[in-house]
């Protein structure tokens, strides 16, 4: 059976010596995390996820869930102990105002507890994922009386929420949404249509499920200008708080998945169900964005999760697998050969995938205290800033760290040579269920045009140049130093390739706008090459400060790699976006 450890030391150490939290004590909620309280938090949430969460990931897998002759759902018999374990430790509601029964602390520690919980079982981590999402949607866009009815229940466990985007028929394209919405004559609405591929849309780990449902209301402007957002409840919640009558609402069908099979993926369907509109009429797709972006992120974060856990598992076996001899001389004489792990070649994929993992923690972690701040901050420009910062980076924390979480599972699975394809061993489901987050809330080459066709030219490309001015003032501050040459020129070099592919597609997309799409992908694994560049910069930095410390010197080892053998992959990339699209759409469709 797979095992599965918490990264605690490394996320201690690049929460409080690489990204400073404590330079953020003067907002809303960080007094409460000082140094020792944090380091007890990391710890006590990863007691939870190793010893109860992950013991259930193979479970989920082999069972799935179940949707009955009477439409009943149910989950995997052993996530409901630890789903109750994680709602009675007050986990979800970590990071929501304490007005609604939450603690209140960063939504930084919750980025943490995500990748944690996500590493031990992805399938159960989305359900309370969903909730989390559709609490933020109805923090930032529902009347205070929705906040008042649904959101103390979601918080504590008790309900679960969903997001309901797609159609049989569309979506990304949400412009051609069907699902219709009624008004009742009562402040209410019925709510007609059918949504697919909805993650945790009905289970029974709680007793109430809310939707959050795109619908257009009679009469609305065609396409993306006319749909509305619904708060639409599995069952009615009368006056007083307490559950009524089921709501015509059900799930009419599980899909039958590749991956994540505790997690019951729904067709839902809307047979004149009641909703109540969120926010504004035909601006239901900028309130529901609260919660995509929210989602996009936390993608990312699953992303990294079965990369760490793939990663973890793939050391352990190269450390116990006896196989040849080493190429300078037997290094286990007593033995009939030696562990693969004194396999250069070996080595080269475990040290890739520990590069990767620990600078997209860094990234992940300095996204999630954008988004402190950008909330928290009473300074005006600081949340600005904040915000240009998240808007950048969002699709490469979704798009890099999801295509590299499963190029990652399937190097780990590699290590387990024919092992590694028989389910016992695990590797198996974890490379099935990286898979889906390169697809879902987005998919990655969606990412991709929407870094390159609306984010870079967002705003003047205020947002980018304030990158590019930040990694270069940081190049320019650390090259004094001889200890931070290794790092500092390759990062240098990577930033001066982004910045040139920046400009060709400035100088060449504008007129010929398919230049843009054939480059946006390798564009936005440039941009978080170099992103990931200068994590690396800083953690180099912070470990040289301690370096006498435990794991510095190891941590140095890994970032020299980093630059060495992957930052050199940000040349092809310029030249494969130098090229264009000419050959790209030069064959006919019928070529194919």
């Amino acid at each position: 059976m797979p095992v599965y450890k918490a990264p605690v030391a490394n996320t201690a150490f690049i929460l409080q010596d690489v990204l400073r939290i404590s330079d953020y004590a003067d907002l809303p909620g960080f007094a409460d995390v000082g140094e020792d309280t944090l380091v007890a938090i990391l710890e006590e949430g990863a007691k939870l996820f190793e010893n109860e969460w992950a013991p259930t990931n193979r479970d989920g897998d082999v069972q799935g869930c179940t949707r009955h002759a009477d439409g009943r759902v149910t989950t995997p018999e052993s996530f409901k102990a630890a789903y109750r374990a994680y709602c009675e430790g007050g986990w979800l509601g970590i990071s929501v105002p304490e007005e609604f029964g939450g603690q209140n602390l960063p939504s930084t520690v919750n980025t943490v507890m995500q990748e944690f919980a996500s590493s031990a079982n992805l399938a159960l981590a989305m359900y309370p994922g969903l909730t989390m999402g559709a609490v933020a949607a109805l923090l930032v866009h529902g009347s205070q009386a929705q906040k008042e009815t649904y959101l103390p229940k979601m918080i504590d466990g008790s309900w679960s929420g969903t997001m309901n985007l797609t159609e049989p028929h569309c979506g990304t394209d949400l412009g051609m949404i069907k699902t219709k919405a009624v008004p009742n004559g009562d402040g209410s609405y019925a709510i007609t249509g059918t949504k697919i591929f909805i993650s945790a849309g009905d289970h029974d780990l709680t007793e109430n499920v809310v939707h959050l449902v795109l619908a257009r209301i009679e009469g609305a402007p065609a396409g993306t200008k006319g749909i509305s957002l619904f708060v639409v409840p599995k069952v009615l919640v009368n006056e007083d708080g307490s559950l009524g009558e089921k709501n015509p609402v059900s799930c009419g069908s599980l899909e039958h998945k590749m991956g994540i099979h505790g997690n019951a993926t729904c067709v839902m369907n809307y047979d004149g169900a009641k909703g109540w509109l969120v926010g504004e009429e035909n601006r239901g797709l900028a309130a529901m964005f609260v919660m995509m972006n929210e989602a996009r992120l936390a993608v990312g974060v699953q992303g990294l999760a079965i990369s760490e856990v793939a990663y973890q598992n793939a050391v352990a076996y190269a450390k116990d697998r006896l196989q040849g001899r080493a190429l300078t001389g037997p290094k286990n004489p007593d033995g009939p050969a030696d562990p693969i792990i004194v396999h250069p070649d070996v080595r080269r994929t475990l040290m890739t995938i520990r590069a990767i993992n620990e600078a997209a923690r860094a990234l992940i972690l300095y996204t999630a205290l954008k988004s402190d701040v950008r909330h928290r901050s009473p300074d005006p420009a600081a949340r600005q800033a904040a915000d240009d910062f998240m808007g950048l980076l969002t699709p490469v924390v979704k798009g890099v760290f999801t295509d590299l979480g499963f190029d990652n599972a399937v190097k780990a699975q590699q290590m387990f040579g024919g092992h590694g394809y028989v389910e016992e061993w695990g590797m198996s489901q974890f490379v099935r269920d990286a898979r889906i987050t390169m697809i879902y809330e987005g998919a990655n080459g969606i990412q991709a045009m929407d870094l390159v066709g609306r984010k870079l030219a967002k705003d003047g490309g205020r947002a980018v140049m304030s990158f590019f001015q930040e990694v270069g003032a940081f190049c320019e501050g650390a090259k004094a130093d001889p200890e931070m040459a290794p790092y500092v020129g390759p990062l240098a070099e990577g930033l001066g390739r982004l910045q040139q592919a920046t400009m060709w597609f400035m100088n060449n997309a504008m007129a010929k706008p398919d230049n843009a799409g054939a480059g946006a992908t390798d564009y936005m694994h440039l941009f978080g090459l170099v992103a990931m560049g200068y994590m690396w910069g800083r953690m180099a930095k912070a470990a040289l400060a301690k370096k006498d410390a435990p794991g510095m010197a190891d941590t140095l080892v890994v970032g020299r790699f980093y630059m060495e053998r992957l930052m050199p992959e940000t040349a092809a990339q310029l030249a494969r976006i130098s090229a264009g699209a000419d050959t790209t759409m030069a064959l006919s469709a019928d070529a194919f």
